[in-house]
């Protein structure tokens, strides 16, 4: 088991490279999206700022009626008191009305417009995580992937919703209630005004020490989410060997560290919140003393005083919210650069923008050829497959695969043998095109692999590893892997591979449910199915990894006696550490340190009593 670090601090500096302007530029695309809904909720700010406005001016309207001020609205001197009041009241509860409706519709519309968003990116980085070569997983854990594609996707959702909309939402209601204080009283207004900017500064600062621990503890989540899906995938070996103790320990230090993180990120959500708190006490306060200064000296009524301080309280409120919504986009914000650093990261192995060639048609199935721009004599068949001096390291310049040079003519049987490490799956990793060679390059039928479109390439030729793999669902989507194949079909190909009567063992045949990795099967019959899934797809080229190694003796005789007819007129590939299962191949390819150092059929290996004569004689001493 890996242990996991804790997130160094040069990690978090990586999130500094993007300025949010960027990050709102990725963002924009989604938002244009739902462009109708989302000017529709901008246009509803304007009615809501002005009814929010609107309401300390009609309360101090209500105070300066009955004191009989002289700031009293002129229709409302002459008509009797309680019908003022009631004007006034009246027109206050319409405002309160209208305010409500159009808040609620608006926070709804920014919700469903959040939503859209947060699907988009979860579907478009979906896409592109399955499009990243496998060396980006190798060196990737799996729960920092989980990650990004569930809670920091999820969070995005809020940069609209409660992020970009609520704070410019909260920035037009302050400027429309500052500009209704200068209307009435600049002096007040003023010194309201001067609050904000030390206000401003100190949150300016919090945030971004927000920001920074809140892209911490994001990182120590990962980690954790790590750990928790390798204790549950590897929880037997966990049992059988008494690690519960010790994972958990490991456990408990990655949840305190997030924890620890995650208080200095609540630490200052609180900090912000509490100044703010405190600064509209102290904004209350000073209205409060210079407008009773203004009152004594008779510069100022009551009821404009009573409007000054509700404004007061209107003008900070949105201000905490200001802040507590840009803590919800700051959260965001880091989100999202996590989510851009999938994003950005590069499809290593693309497809060429003007394929040469087309070897499969997903409307008419698999055909022999469709070659375009190219010429070949009458002598030419499918299924060859050159190695031109071909390096490989999966990092650095370690290779695993040094110089390969070979030829496999169309319908040859080659096996693969050697020590452990010695190259043979990473052969067959590069010719599915899962890694791309460093140097040198691969010829399928003439034809660099670089310029075969993948999907086609891998429909093409069909490998079956030791460990099948098998998905939620049931056999017949097992076997068929979202291909439109007929039920027909499908029994077809389990007849081909002599595994019907497996299948019709099973308690619902071909409609019998399979869990996650296929744990109601065991790894016999999983490896069954992936007979089955090559064979329905009629491959020119056929990668056997160990595919016989989890088989029983009986259940392998049936496999190896339909793999006669399977491999019949086509090129095969057969990796095997039994020597015993390859002597009938063409040619045995024998790899040492990944060179290939010697090449015949069995017959000739042995007569050489070279590296392949050695490695029999000890298979057969153990026997």
């Amino acid at each position: 088991m890996i242990i996991p670090p804790a997130v160094k601090k040069t990690d978090t500096q990586n999130f500094q490279k993007n300025n949010d302007w960027r990050l709102f530029l990725y963002l924009l695309p989604y938002a244009r999206n739902h462009g109708r809904l989302l000017l529709l909720s901008i246009l509803l700010l304007l009615p809501i700022a002005l009814a929010n406005a609107f309401q300390p001016l009609l309360i101090g309207q209500v105070i300066s009626l009955i004191l009989q001020e002289p700031t009293t609205y002129g229709f409302l001197i002459n008509l009797p008191l309680l019908k003022g009041l009631f004007i006034l009241q009246f027109s206050l509860l319409i405002i309160l009305t209208i305010r409500l409706l159009l808040t609620g519709l608006q926070a709804y519309l920014v919700q469903v417009i959040g939503q859209y968003i947060t699907a988009e990116i979860r579907q478009d980085l979906f896409d592109h995580v399955m499009s990243l070569a496998i060396s980006f997983f190798d060196c990737t854990p799996t729960g920092k992937i989980i990650t990004r594609l569930t809670s920091d996707v999820e969070i995005l959702g809020n940069v609209f919703s409660n992020g970009a909309i609520g704070i410019f939402s909260d920035s037009f209601s302050m400027v429309i209630i500052v500009g209704f204080m200068f209307s009435i009283q600049w002096q007040m207004a003023l010194l309201l005004l001067l609050i904000l900017v030390p206000i401003s500064v100190v949150i300016i600062f919090f945030q971004k020490r927000y920001r920074h621990s809140n892209y911490k503890s994001r990182e120590e989540l990962s980690i954790l989410n790590s750990l928790l899906q390798e204790n549950v995938v590897g929880i037997s070996i966990i049992q059988l060997f008494r690690r519960e103790q010790f994972n958990s320990q490991l456990f408990r230090k990655a949840n305190q560290r997030y924890v620890r993180e995650l208080d200095t990120t609540i630490f200052y959500d609180s900090a912000i919140s509490a100044t703010l708190e405190w600064v509209a006490i102290v904004a209350i306060t000073g209205v409060l003393w210079v407008g009773g200064s203004l009152l004594i000296t008779n510069s100022l009524t009551f009821g404009i005083l009573s409007t000054f301080v509700f404004y007061a309280q209107k003008l900070f409120q949105p201000l905490q919210q200001f802040a507590e919504k840009f803590t919800v986009l700051q959260g965001g914000l880091t989100a999202m650069e996590r989510v851009i650093n999938i994003l950005d990261e590069p499809i290593q192995i693309p497809d060429n923008a003007n394929p040469r060639f087309s070897i499969f048609d997903s409307q008419l199935g698999y055909i022999d050829e469709i070659v375009t721009n190219m010429e070949f004599d009458d002598n030419w068949h499918m299924g060859e497959i050159q190695f031109e001096n071909v390096w490989f390291a999966y990092k650095n310049n370690n290779y695993v695969i040094k110089g390969l040079d070979f030829i496999i003519k169309p319908g040859e049987k080659i096996a693969f043998v050697g020590p452990t490490g010695a190259g043979k799956s990473t052969i067959t990793n590069l010719l599915c095109r899962l890694y791309e060679p460093n140097k040198g390059r691969i010829l399928l039928d003439g034809v660099d692999i670089r310029e075969i479109p993948q999907a086609e390439l891998r429909r093409y030729m069909a490998v079956i590893f030791q460990d099948g793999f098998l998905f939620a669902g049931d056999v017949k989507s097992n076997i068929t892997l979202g291909d439109s194949y007929t039920i027909e079909e499908v029994k077809q190909a389990a007849e081909n591979t002599n595994i019907v009567s497996f299948i019709e063992q099973l308690p619902e045949g071909y409609d019998t449910p399979i869990r996650e990795i296929g744990t109601n099967l065991s790894g016999g019959q999983k490896q069954l199915l992936a007979f089955a899934r090559a064979a329905i797809r009629n491959p020119q080229i056929l990668v056997l990894d160990e595919a016989t190694a989890s088989l029983d003796a009986c259940t392998e005789a049936l496999v190896q006696q339909a793999l006669k007819k399977l491999l019949q007129k086509r090129t095969a590939i057969i990796i095997a550490h039994r020597l015993s299962t390859i002597r009938n191949a063409d040619r045995i390819f024998v790899l040492k340190c990944g060179e290939l150092i010697e090449q015949g059929n069995h017959e000739q290996l042995i007569r050489k009593e070279g590296f392949y004569n050695t490695l029999y004689n000890l298979q057969m001493l153990g026997k």
